[in-house]
């Protein structure tokens, strides 16, 4: 039996606010690893890059590739499809790049008064989960994908991050 492939994760640090959070890589890592494994996401020879950035670089992304000029939490960019041969010799092919912001990261912690890290968790959770083909632009389909977060999360010990939304409702 063939041993299942996780993706390779490059975690880049591109804005110094985020010397502040020295584990925010560790974080992403195992965030993403544990996505890979509970979505049970055959990813093969796989790689994802994580860009740790602040609000003027992730609005400027927002702005050119989604048409909307403002800062958001997270971005992800999947790769396109590659047919290619899927051997274990072959350098990983591109799964997709995802952007996370320092400050907007920071005031949604703050204001849900949810732990720094335990955010920074969900939101790489988040990214992957769209780089996989996951979405949220139905109701099914984010019912779907937010369930699978709050399942990925509790595996590492974080609380469900959509509960004080669902009580308030």
């Amino acid at each position: 039996m063939p041993q299942r492939a996780y993706p390779i994760t490059e975690v880049v640090v591109a804005a110094d606010c985020w010397q502040r959070e020295p584990d925010a890589e560790a974080i992403v890592q195992r965030a993403i690893l544990a996505a890979s494994t509970a979505a049970d996401a055959d990813v093969g020879n796989a790689e994802v890059a994580v860009m740790l950035t602040d609000d003027a670089a992730i609005r400027t992304l927002n702005r050119d590739f989604r048409g909307i000029d403002k800062p958001t939490n997270v971005l992800s960019f999947p790769a396109p499809e590659t047919h290619g041969a899927d051997d274990e010799d072959v350098a990983p092919h591109a799964l997709g790049d995802i952007a996370i912001a320092y400050e907007t990261l920071r005031r949604e912690a703050e204001e849900e008064a949810k732990p720094f890290l335990n955010h920074l968790s969900h939101l790489a959770v988040h990214g992957f989960l769209h780089l996989i083909g996951y979405d949220h632009e139905t109701d099914d389909e984010a019912d779907e994908m937010e369930a699978l977060e709050t399942a990925i999360l509790a595996q590492l010990g974080i609380p469900d991050p959509y509960a004080e939304r669902e009580r308030m409702d």
